[in-house]
């Protein structure tokens, strides 16, 4: 299976041009999909998802023209918003026999052999008559990835998946999108670096409605190798610095910023070369600065 998207455009009605001549294929496996906030990641799978119309393009899910056909996409399609709302007092179990029968599964045994797999796939059997508004972030995704998975998809797209998560709920996650994306295609869309360098076999870099960059994590990662210098700084500094290196990014350690610059020699006196990271390869695509506590 092959997901072929070819010159993909969308502008909203405020001028803003989310998508821009995309053009991008993805095969069986977890994809990852990076990019900052407004890079147009979410109205890159809004579209793919049928929720909205490209203005011109084309994207084909195997032998599916997804953008002529949304019905056929529906049917094999697995989804995962960013928000995931829930009815405030139906349990684990209701949510996902009320969507099985929104999905087709009309049958109640087969129905509920379904819902009792899905609970148990996820690890929320043993909460299924809880209602779901009680759940932590990390449970209600789990049971996101359930519902996806009604109807034995060949797509299914998640949309900032681990965002408010703790540590735990973030890797338990992680296992599952993993288990899922083994026979399918899985597009993961997110603006965590470390969820795509853990999961994914594949990635692109997407920013202004352009994809940027695509590849391997390590293929891209080793593209930069031997450019990516790092200085710790005093703050005061930091403007100069700004102003005369091409910081891609920077962090606070012990309260003082740790730059790292990309150049293909020495910067300067203090900097000291480092192998690069995911991060770097971001940062340095998108052409930006990091600042983050």
């Amino acid at each position: 299976m092959k997901l072929k998207i070819e010159h993909l455009n969308k502008t909203y009605a405020n001028g803003v041009k989310a998508l821009n001549d995309l053009s991008l294929e993805i095969e069986t496996g977890m994809f990852g999909l990076l990019g900052p906030n407004g890079a147009g990641k979410s109205s890159l799978m809004r579209t793919l998802a049928t929720l909205q119309e490209a203005d011109s393009g084309t994207a084909h899910l195997g032998e599916i023209d997804m953008l002529k056909n949304p019905v056929a996409v529906r049917k094999v399609l697995g989804y995962l918003p960013q928000e995931f709302g829930v009815y405030p007092k139906i349990t684990a179990k209701q949510l996902l026999d009320h969507l099985a029968i929104l999905k087709g599964v009309v049958h109640y045994k087969e129905r509920k052999e379904l819902v009792n797999y899905l609970l148990q796939k996820v690890n929320l059997y043993e909460k299924r008559n809880k209602a779901v508004k009680s759940f932590s972030g990390g449970m209600k995704q789990r049971i996101g990835i359930a519902q996806a998975l009604i109807g034995n998809p060949e797509l299914i797209i998640v949309d900032e998946p681990t965002a408010g998560l703790d540590p735990g709920e973030r890797n338990r996650f992680h296992n599952l999108l993993a288990d899922v994306a083994e026979n399918i295609i899985v597009i993961l869309s997110t603006h965590i670096v470390e969820d795509v360098r853990e999961l994914c076999q594949h990635m692109a870099i997407m920013n202004n409605g352009q994809l940027i960059c695509k590849g391997k994590p390590q293929t891209v990662i080793e593209e930069i190798k031997g450019q990516v210098w790092q200085k710790m700084i005093s703050r005061n500094e930091l403007e100069h610095y700004l102003q005369e290196y091409k910081v891609i990014s920077n962090k606070m350690i012990g309260g003082k910023p740790l730059i790292h610059v990309l150049d293909t020699q020495q910067p300067g006196d203090g900097f000291t070369q480092v192998l690069p990271t995911l991060e770097d390869v971001f940062f340095s695509k998108i052409n930006t600065v990091s600042s983050t506590n």
